[in-house]
């Protein structure tokens, strides 16, 4: 079954449950997807890569979102923003751990033969692109760092 096939499901449990942040969040991923099919020049059926970074990328707001709102005192608003990344979280396939992470970066710089920041690009590139929808860009990018520091 396809990812908007399991959105739809999950909308419609939603409203049956009446749970306005589910619906919410999901309705609001729907969107994404529609409007990313709809784009000019975009296929008809997305793959399952460009669902996952759509999924992504509504978590990534919604967690920033809350951040913000959580610095500026207003945790009345980041709670909602909370629940509806957890929400979006269902559908993206297990993170890794940092542990996992670590293994993959330090088997590419060896395999790339990377020798310090300059090098950065091309290791962020490749693990990145492996790990597409397991990992957090912002958690490869400080292992990365660290590594290559």
């Amino acid at each position: 079954m396809s990812l908007q096939q399991d959105i739809m499901t999950a909308i419609k449990e939603a409203m049956k449950n009446k749970d306005q942040t589910a619906l919410t969040a999901l309705r609001a991923v729907k969107s994404a997807i529609l409007l990313a099919q709809t784009e000019s020049g975009a296929k008809e059926e997305l793959t399952e890569e460009e669902e996952l970074k759509i999924l992504q990328k509504q978590v990534k707001q919604r967690k920033d979102s809350a951040s913000i709102y959580i610095e500026q005192g207003r945790q009345d608003l980041a709670d909602p923003e909370l629940a509806e990344a957890e929400v979006i979280n269902q559908f993206l396939p297990e993170a890794l751990t940092d542990e996992e992470i670590e293994k993959v970066v330090v088997i590419t710089i060896e395999s790339v033969g990377a020798e310090g920041m300059k090098d950065m690009g091309k290791v962020m590139g490749i693990v990145s692109q492996e790990l597409a929808g397991k990992a957090d860009g912002k958690t490869i990018s400080n292992i990365v760092r660290a590594k290559l520091a």
